[in-house]
Order: C-alpha cells, then sequence, then structure tokens
C-alpha cells in the first residue's frame, strides 16, 4: 500500500556516486483511472496537460475545469486544484495569461 511504502522510505537515503538521494526520490505518485480503478503516473498526466495546453489556440483555450473535463474522458480522474498544481510546476501560465499572450502573438503575427 501507498502509506506502508511512504512510511518504510521516510528518512531513508541512497548515498551513490552521483550524490545522496532520499528513497522517496525514486517513487512517483499515481492518480487512480475513471474507469477501472488502474492509476496513472503523475508524469503522465503531466505530460497529457500539456499535450492538451500545446493544442490550445487564441480561441480555444482551456482552463483547469476544462483539462479536468477533458482528462476525464480519457479516463483520468484529477482534481482541479491538482490540475492547476501541476501546471504551475510545469512553469505554465493560468488561462487567462494564456490566452493574452496568444492573442498577442496573433495580432503581432498579422501586422
Amino acid at each position: 500500500h501507498e502509506s506502508t511504502v511512504s512510511r518504510v522510505t521516510s528518512n531513508k537515503y541512497l548515498a551513490c556516486t552521483r550524490g545522496i538521494f532520499e528513497l522517496k526520490y525514486f517513487f512517483t505518485s499515481a492518480i487512480a483511472n475513471a474507469d477501472d480503478g488502474e492509476a496513472h503516473s503523475s508524469e503522465a498526466v503531466r505530460f497529457r496537460i500539456k499535450q492538451l495546453i500545446d493544442a490550445e489556440t487564441a480561441c480555444s483555450i482551456l482552463s483547469d475545469d476544462k483539462i479536468v473535463e477533458r482528462l476525464k474522458t480519457d479516463g483520468i480522474d484529477i482534481a482541479r486544484r491538482t490540475v492547476a498544481k501541476y501546471r504551475e510546476a510545469m512553469r505554465i501560465p493560468s488561462s487567462v495569461q494564456r490566452r493574452r499572450d496568444k492573442e498577442m502573438y496573433e495580432r503581432l503575427g498579422r501586422v
């Protein structure tokens, strides 16, 4: 179980030629699948969020809520707060800022 692994690896470290790493470094968190309970790694979910945002146009900017809806259709059950946390960790701006940026780039491209 996840909590058992967390407890066992707590305050444990691995020393190697590349440095000292906390054991938790080697484990990824998982997000449950909405359909069958199978898990997705947080890295896979971040990758999917980035794909959705990269496919945006100035007319179709996705809010965090819309991203949650799209992920649900892919079978990924995730909270809006988690989408926001992952987006911010990837240094991706909010939907409002992305809309402003894309509109500005389009205006500059047409001039």
